[in-house]
């Protein structure tokens, strides 16, 4: 048995990604001002995407605890993700914003952890896959 196999793997990495995003929804709710300040992006934005990823990680932490986990939902969450860094990384290139170079460092974390967590949850739903009914295989 692979760790990727394990039936807690998934529920780990969901625990995982609601526990980033708490703690980022949280500091950006709680810091808006003065990390506008120091990464240029705008104090709205922050506050926006702070309350988002408060509410996502309670959804996240609610599909962590559920036995069995729900494959679809976490399968939408890592389509999610690798959205959320595509977001990132058009922000940060698209010159529309005075961003910082603690800014530019602030998105390319937020686009590298949430890349990671959606390639752990697409690998762990891959792993637990039920075999599809009715399919024989050939025998080599």
């Amino acid at each position: 048995m692979s760790i990727f196999t394990s039936p807690r793997f998934l529920p780990r990495v969901m625990a995982a990604d609601a526990a980033s995003c708490a703690g980022t929804g949280a500091l950006q709710l709680a810091c808006a001002g003065p990390l506008a300040a120091l990464t240029g992006l705008p104090a709205p934005l922050l506050l926006g995407s702070g309350a988002f990823l408060t509410i996502y990680a309670l959804a996240a932490a609610w599909m962590a605890l559920r036995r069995p986990v729900p494959r679809t939902l976490i399968g939408l969450v890592a389509l999610g993700n690798f959205g959320w860094a595509l977001a990132c990384g058009a922000l940060a290139f698209s010159g529309a914003l005075p961003l910082t170079a603690a800014g530019m460092a602030w998105l390319a974390l937020q686009a590298v952890v949430v890349v990671v967590l959606a390639e752990l949850q697409w690998m762990g739903l891959r792993a637990t896959r039920p075999p599809v009914r009715g399919v024989r295989h050939a025998a080599a």
